[in-house]
């Protein structure tokens, strides 16, 4: 237990009100401290005994249980009596030295006498306690075993006078602290989310399904349910643990005590009594209610009542009144407003509540004299018991019950306040039903009363439960969403204008060129023979090159070279320096702006030198500038190396300086690489707590500190379902390690193989592989309890300043925020991945809205936008969000009240931020964020605007016809003859749809009419053997021009307009074709607008017709010689 740490702030001030009161005793009504010499308290071993004041006294001082643990507390030391391993634990408190606390003694178990000699020294030590006489002890508390028998024998024997303190010390313990009030309030939400989302759900279910259902089921189904993380809202399961067995009656039989049972009999659907509670980290916590199914008007007003009632509890528990005058006044009440339900009343009205789950001497009864006090917590129950409901359809409903209770705690005002917030008016628990049997007169006639009582009821054609989370006429979970979003959408603008208000006008300071001074005074100019011999000269100190200019010699920082270059051409070695300039291009970390802009500078300077080593030289000339160019470039690299290092440095924050705790039990763990890397080479290295910081040494030496206060989230991932289990930690302000600034660091440890060799033989029953495999289990637990142990511990020690939170998985959905698709994981205030590097952490408190892009239904993905409230930050964007997760991230979203807005455009987020930065009034004037809502309109007019754009882009056939006719005339002129015959042709083609034979036969044949045709005297023999030859060619050419006028058509239709009304013109005078084939020809006139371009005039139109037919390869022109 040496690695449990002890609350020792708790311990100190737990222990001093024990002696406080001891020596001095506030308390009234009890002063059995008083006269006490010694207190004693032991603790055995017995799983049977849950509650017991022992165990509470030690859990309230030690914050654990130890079991064979004698405390033995007298005047001047206090004295633990345990085993080796739990002394280790108590050694935290044992040199600690406060005032009002004794002395602390540890004595160590020896079972080779059966600590025979430890008892006789116990013995000694409350004999020398004052008188030594009387012992307190908490009589009713008998543990077995050996070790508390021999015990109680020796104390026997020594004959002490025994009182008992079991009143004295409850009251004692029953103001809480912070931590415990803490403690009890998650216990009673744990207690809420059981009992809502899980037994009313159950019940629902079974009246609506019409099942039979014993009581103990849905008992033990409530006990399976606190292991379920859904139902206890983020806590760790292990801490958590029932109060009592969950009470479910029903059918008459009722018993409104917690020492009840569940019975094996099944729910009757009459009156539901329902009883549960919740025990976090040994702390209490209860609710009980009362489901009415199809009840009476007097079941109903006998409820109301009860509530009534309570509330009226609630208003009398203030600080400073008794507990007596408490259910007097109550009583009275009850008395004046139903006097006939006195009998029926339950005896008391409730139990002080907290490491136990009763304190049955603090109880708000006739008797109890106690004083309430700030703090105290009440399990306030009241109930109703043997009422009769002669309108009861069956022998069970004739006699009922009404229970309710609530953990309250004790404010310094009225009423107290409650700590299970469930709904318990009538409506809320009101369950009515419908058979199918049933007349609609009765329907009618209930549904009547019902309304009056502000209830509906509803019927179904099925036998059906309706409650109020349920009707029928229930506003579904999309609208609820969308009304939620509107009110969310009112608030946003409001609160984004005060902020913005409250920050001001705060603008960017530009960052001007810092003016580097080489020498302050001409005494620091270095006295080397290269600098009086005019040559360049590198002056590493100072991180300048001396250059000669015109003769004389002129310092430049390294700060002001860009660059440099060197070339060798024939004998001599050139080196160009080119120096920074306004105008020049400069690189993203150079700067840009210059103190003085107006002056002169000089952009580059070239130097000559002979590669030639005359005779007596010791090398050639050259050699100063390869020695100045490589020392340049040296100095440089170390220049920008520090400037970068520089520029880091610029906005981080000085951090406080941790102060080391000494003490040994400091939480540590070892063995833990840390991302990023401090060097290239992955080290592991230990983690440990101290005073007010984290400190991480790795195994070279490197320290890393990370600071609580500057620490804006912690997160714990165990290993479920990962190969690495990790501690990330998201920062206010970025440190530096590595050279570089980091506000997100992680440690973590591999659980597993995160490579498998697949050439490695597998059986799945291999010993080895088995063997592997439990190991792997055995590690993976061995370090969650490592890290889970090392979160509780830093959160004990910090007081909570640095809590721990663990990502929700089964919350989680894919997503790219960076360049991988990874899992990205809901926290209670984040929304992260921490798997992969580079981490992906969002702070919800910093997100103003969330807006989704790319939502349309034909898309498989969406992207989210993250906008922050701080408006210069640049928005967060994760990709390629599945659109079946829609849904869910939005209701995810909702539950955080969180804006968020969809569109189908994704939008230039820079641009929209610059415009809301440079002017927010104006933006919050026309409307603010509303402009992302659908219903803006916004959207619907871009897509309008862009349809209308479409549209433009699409002219009509006469419109096309009349452009082109303009510009194409010259053309149309030129080939308006041999479109009348080239028209025909390939209308002819187009028509009978005929094979390549058949198209090649009438090349043919079109060659040899086109031969028997040509016109001698232009063109003579040689031109008619030239075209013989190419006929092949040419036919060719032209099947391949018919089978692309389909791909050519888009390219080519803007050209042929002119073309068509040109060559229909002509065909109106020459022939008269049909409308349809017009039309064909019309579009083989579109697909061949090409085929012309090589025509140039009337005059020569024959030559180039023939030409065309061999070039038509080259250039593409696959026109038709037309016939005369």
């Amino acid at each position: 237990m040496s690695n449990i740490v002890l609350d020792k702030d708790s311990f100190l001030r737990r222990i001093k009100r024990l002696y406080t009161e001891w020596k001095a005793p506030s308390v009234g009504h009890d002063d059995a401290l008083s006269n006490l010499d010694c207190i004693m308290s032991v603790v055995g071993v017995d799983e049977d005994i849950v509650y017991s004041k022992s165990m509470a006294l030690q859990l309230w001082l030690l914050g654990y249980e130890l079991t064979d643990t004698i405390s033995v507390f007298a005047s001047d030391a206090i004295y633990f009596l345990t085993s080796k391993k739990k002394i280790d634990f108590l050694k935290q408190v044992e040199n600690i030295s406060e005032e009002g606390v004794p002395e602390i003694k540890l004595l160590v178990r020896d079972r080779t006498d059966k600590d025979k000699n430890n008892f006789e020294k116990l013995i000694k030590i409350i004999q020398n306690s004052k008188k030594g006489k009387r012992l307190g002890v908490f009589t009713k508390d008998a543990y077995p075993g050996e070790f508390c028998g021999s015990w109680k024998k020796s104390l026997d024997e020594a004959r002490f006078e025994h009182v008992d303190i079991s009143v004295i010390i409850a009251y004692l313990m029953c103001p809480k602290d912070e931590s415990e009030v803490n403690y009890m309030r998650k216990a009673s939400l744990v207690s809420v989310d059981i009992f809502n989302k899980y037994l009313k759900d159950e019940i629902m279910d079974i009246i609506d399904s019409d099942r039979k259902v014993k009581h103990v089921k849905l008992s033990e189904g409530c006990e399976t349910a606190i292991q379920e993380k859904k139902y206890t809202g983020g806590l760790e399961p292990t801490y958590l643990e029932m109060c009592y067995p969950p009470i479910i009656q029903s059918g008459g039989a009722y018993s409104l005590k917690f020492s009840a049972a569940a019975d094996k009999n099944h729910l009757h659907f009459g009156v539901i009594v329902c009883s549960l509670g919740a025990r976090y980290k040994s702390y209490c916590s209860n609710i009980s209610r009362t489901f009415l199914v199809n009840p009476t008007e007097t079941m109903e007003e006998n409820y109301t009542f009860l509530v009534n009632v309570q509330e009226e509890i609630l208003k009398l528990l203030v600080p400073g009144a008794k507990l007596c005058d408490v259910y007097e006044t109550t009583l009275s009440y009850v008395k004046k407003e139903k006097p006939k339900m006195v009998d029926n009343l339950t005896k008391t009205f409730g139990t002080a509540m907290g490491i136990e789950f009763r304190e049955n001497s603090i109880v708000i009864g006739p008797k109890c004299q106690a004083l309430v006090k700030k703090n105290m917590v009440f399990n306030v129950h009241v109930g109703l018991s043997n009422l009769l409901n002669p309108e009861a359809a069956d022998k069970e409903g004739k006699t009922y019950a009404l229970f309710i209770g609530d953990t309250v705690l004790v404010g310094e005002q009225a009423p107290a306040s409650v700590m299970t917030p469930s709904k318990k008016k009538i409506k809320n628990v009101g369950i009515f039903i419908k058979d199918d049997d049933s007349e609609e007169e009765e329907v009618d006639n209930k549904k009547a009363s019902k309304d009056d009582q502000g209830t509906e009821i509803l019927g179904r054609s099925k036998r059906n439960a309706v409650l109020e989370s349920k009707l029928r006429n229930e506003i579904n979970t999309e609208e609820k969403r969308k009304e939620h979003q509107r009110e969310l959408a009112q608030q946003l603008n409001e609160r984004a204008k005060e902020r913005l208000a409250k920050q001001g006008n705060s603008k960017e300071v530009e960052k001007v060129r810092k003016n580097t001074v080489s020498y302050k005074s001409m005494s620091q100019m270095p006295r080397e023979p290269d600098v009086k011999e005019l040559k360049l000269y590198v002056d590493k100190k100072y991180e300048t090159v001396i250059m000669p200019v015109f003769g004389i010699q002129v310092p430049f920082h390294i700060s002001t070279i860009k660059n440099i270059s060197q070339s060798v051409e024939g004998e001599y070695t050139y080196l160009r320096i080119n120096f920074f300039h306004p105008g020049a291009t400069m690189g993203r970390n150079e700067g840009g702006l210059y103190p003085q802009p107006e002056a002169t500078f000089v952009k580059e300077v070239t130097y000559r030198s002979s590669n030639v080593k005359e005779h007596g030289e010791v090398a050639a000339p050259s050699s100063n500038l390869n020695n100045a160019f490589r020392l340049i470039k040296e100095v440089q690299k170390r220049f920008k190396t520090r400037e970068a290092e520089d520029r880091e440095k610029e906005d981080l924050v000085k951090q406080d300086t941790l102060i080391l705790s000494q003490n040994k039990g400091n939480p540590k763990l070892k063995d833990l690489y840390i991302r990023p890397n401090i060097v290239t080479k992955r080290m592991t290295g230990s983690l440990e707590a101290h005073t007010n910081g984290f400190r991480y040494i790795s195994v070279r030496g490197d320290k890393v500190d990370i600071l609580y206060n500057n620490i804006k989230s912690a997160f714990f991932q165990p290993c479920d379902g990962e190969m690495i289990i990790l501690l990330h930690f998201h920062l206010k302000y970025a440190i530096m390690f590595g050279k570089k600034k980091h506000v997100d660091v992680q440690f973590y440890t591999e659980v597993g193989e995160i490579t498998t060799d697949l050439g490695k033989h597998q059986h799945m029953h291999d010993r080895d592989d088995l063997a592997a495999e439990q190991a792997e289990r055995e590690l993976r637990h061995k370090l969650k309890t490592a890290f889970k142990s090392f979160c509780e511990k830093v959160e004990t020690m910090t007081k909570a300043q640095v809590e721990f939170d663990t990502p929700f998985r089964e919350l989680g959905f894919p997503g790219a925020p960076f360049r991988s698709t990874v899992t990205l994981q809901p926290t209670s205030g984040s929304l992260v991945n921490l798997t992969e590097w580079p981490p992906f952490v969002i702070t919800l408190d910093d997100v103003e809205l969330v807006h989704f892009e790319r939502v349309q239904f034909h898309l498989r993905n969406f992207d989210m936008i993250f906008v922050f409230k701080e408006y210069n930050k640049k928005v967060a964007m994760v990709n390629a969000i599945p659109m079946n997760m829609l849904d869910h991230v939005k209701e995810w979203l909702n539950s955080c009240d969180i804006r968020y807005s969809e569109g189908v455009q994704s939008l230039n987020w820079v641009k929209i931020m610059k415009t809301i930065t440079d002017d927010p009034e104006g933006f919050f004037a026309e409307g603010g964020w509303t402009f992302l809502d659908p219903e803006s309109g916004s959207e619907d007019e871009n897509e309008t605007a862009e349809s209308e754009e479409d549209e433009a882009y699409q002219p009509s056939d006469a419109e096309t016809d009349e452009e082109s006719d303009d510009d194409d005339s010259e053309y149309s002129e030129a080939s308006e003859d041999e479109s009348d015959d080239s028209d025909e042709d390939l209308g002819s083609d187009e028509e009978s749809g005929k094979d390549w034979s058949d198209l090649e036969r009438e090349a043919a044949e079109e060659d040899r009419n086109h031969d028997y045709n040509t016109d001698d005297k232009r063109n003579g023999k040689f031109e008619s053997k030239k075209q013989s030859k190419s006929s092949k060619h040419s036919r060719r050419d032209r099947m391949e021009q018919r089978s692309s006028h389909s791909k050519k058509h888009k390219s080519n239709s803007s050209s042929t307009s002119s073309h068509l009304k040109s060559s229909s013109s002509k065909h109106g005078s020459s022939s008269s074709p049909t409308k349809s084939s017009k039309d064909k020809y019309s579009n083989r006139d579109k697909h061949h607008s090409s085929s012309s371009s090589g025509h140039k005039s009337s005059k020569d139109k024959d030559k180039d017709r023939k030409r065309s037919r061999d070039d038509s390869r080259e250039h593409g022109h696959k026109s038709k010689k037309s016939r005369h």
